[in-house]
């Protein structure tokens, strides 16, 4: 069905295209790029705010309510997201009834990697932290490059695309994405490198076994041209058996390690933590700094350097000419929104600092790695995470794993699980109460609060109180998961500030 499907044209200067979904981050990301390349964008979503319709706002486009309407005779394309039904959609049935050509995201993504030099990021973890690298270190290179992550990256302006002011008017000559693994969306780019940053079981209403979910990555690594590069973490298990199986598929694939274990150029050597400050070298003797906690991202950090120092002797140039500006650039990398992004600032009645952060960490290992960086970046911070389970699949089939995955937090605040339209709640045999029960196995200190103001409550109760001896400087108080409850953080950052009479840093 591929081939026969319409294709986004290379040339959209002047064409009409409706986004169905537009405030979806990847979504928003493919405005910024069609816009700047000259299409005419429309687009419909639901009311609820995201941090997207700032992008769209910023950008002079206002979401519509989904609505026939929407679809003019001027429309003469549609983009939509997977997650709405081409047959329950009222702009998609419109859309089909007139005979537009619609694709979903994925599939545009892919029409755009086609004509270029293209390079996707995947991985259950750490793929848009590792994009956002990329867009950083090559906004300091001189290659015509653009990178679309799939979220706000602080360090692209406030934006989820990066474009090089090296790029030529009729659009880039390299283009790296972060791509994703569910429903095999990642099999309509066209890439001739990949990052490959972990595989382990997840998506379960999709991919029932961990062979599932490994063989997609193997299919989408296999996609790769004769001597196409794979850069993948040889410290993930997931990772290396995904390249091992590919290379016995395509002995002709060019495998490109990087980790503490990895051999070669990019294998790490971690040097501590310092001023705020990650040091690390890799084996080809360059040494590194690094603003955001955790050694997962010294590790998606140098995923990001093999990458751009790839396409640089792709290019035809001496990496080594580079070293200096992609270090300063590294340095400059501040994350992403809802990537250990620091929300605010305020004091408790102590006079003790109350550092809110915000993760999207929704997976047990992403949630424990996290959350092991911040033991170790924050050593003097008491830490409080308020987590939020995404899908009664993902949690049931992870029960154990979710319970046992905050050893590094000093509380913990669980609340209801953040469900999917696609899932049957009811059949899940799950809930945020069983989540909390048996995490309470695991750790001395957990509460379950199903509501948010819930949870503002008793985060308050502790976080008003003396931090201890132990911890010096305060608290970090951690909202984390893939659901809504980075709510529960400004809610708390607020009541806070007002109770200190400070405002918002």
């Amino acid at each position: 069905m591929e081939e026969l499907r319409e294709h986004l044209p290379l040339d959209v200067r002047g064409l009409h295209i409706h986004f169905v979904g537009i405030k979806g981050t990847g979504m928003a990301a493919l405005v910024e790029i069609l816009l700047a390349r000259g299409a005419v964008i429309t687009g419909s979503d639901v009311s609820e705010r995201f941090y997207t319709d700032e992008i769209l706002e910023k950008n002079g486009i206002k979401a519509l309510p989904f609505s026939a309407e929407n679809i003019t005779p001027a429309v003469k394309f549609v983009v939509y997201s997977s997650a709405y039904n081409l047959e329950k959609n009222p702009d998609l049935k419109e859309a089909s009834a007139r005979g537009i050509p619609m694709i979903l995201y994925s599939q545009a993504l892919g029409d755009l990697s086609a004509p270029v030099y293209s390079a996707g990021v995947c991985g259950v973890h750490g793929k848009t932290t590792t994009t956002g690298m990329v867009g950083t270190l090559l906004k300091n290179v001189d290659l015509p490059s653009q990178v679309l992550a799939g979220s706000i990256i602080s360090s692209f302006g406030g934006s989820c695309t990066m474009t090089s002011s090296s790029c030529a008017e009729n659009g880039p000559s390299y283009f790296v994405a972060e791509t994703c693994e569910y429903q095999r969306h990642f099999m309509a780019f066209h890439p001739k490198k990949i990052i490959l940053t972990s595989v382990e079981s997840d998506h379960q209403d999709y991919y029932p076994t961990y062979e599932d979910i490994r063989d997609a990555f193997v299919d989408y690594i296999c996609l790769l041209p004769e001597n196409g590069q794979l850069i993948y973490c040889s410290d993930d298990a997931g990772a290396s058996e995904a390249a091992e199986i590919a290379l016995s598929k395509r002995p002709d694939i060019n495998l490109v390690p990087y980790g503490v274990t990895a051999e070669g150029d990019y294998g790490i050597s971690f040097k501590g933590v310092k001023g705020g400050r990650q040091s690390f070298s890799l084996a080809s003797g360059l040494e590194f700094e690094l603003s955001v906690p955790g050694e997962h991202n010294v590790r998606n950090a140098a995923a990001a350097i093999a990458l751009v120092f790839e396409m640089i002797k792709t290019d035809g140039k001496n990496p080594l000419d580079y070293a200096d500006k992609i270090r300063e650039a590294l340095l400059s990398f501040a994350g992403g929104k809802r990537r250990s992004e620091i929300v605010g600032r305020a004091k408790n009645p102590y006079g003790q600092e109350v550092i809110v952060i915000d993760d999207y960490g929704h997976h047990p290992t992403a949630v424990a790695t996290t959350l092991k960086g911040y033991r170790e970046f924050y050593k003097n911070h008491c830490i409080i995470v308020d987590f939020m389970s995404h899908t009664y699949t993902r949690t049931a089939a992870l029960l154990e794993e979710f319970a046992s995955c905050f050893d590094s937090a000093d509380s913990v605040i669980i609340n209801k699980i953040y469900g999917s339209a696609r899932e049957d709640a009811s059949a899940a045999g799950v809930t945020g109460e069983i989540l909390a029960e048996h995490a309470m196995r695991h750790h001395q200190s957990v509460v379950y609060a199903g509501e948010f103001t819930e949870a503002r409550d008793k985060a308050l109760e502790m976080l008003r109180k003396k931090s201890g001896s132990h911890y010096s400087e305060g608290y970090l108080f951690v909202t984390m998961g893939a659901g809504d409850n980075w709510k529960v953080g400004k809610m708390v950052l607020e009541e806070l500030q007002k109770e200190s009479g400070e405002k918002a840093k």
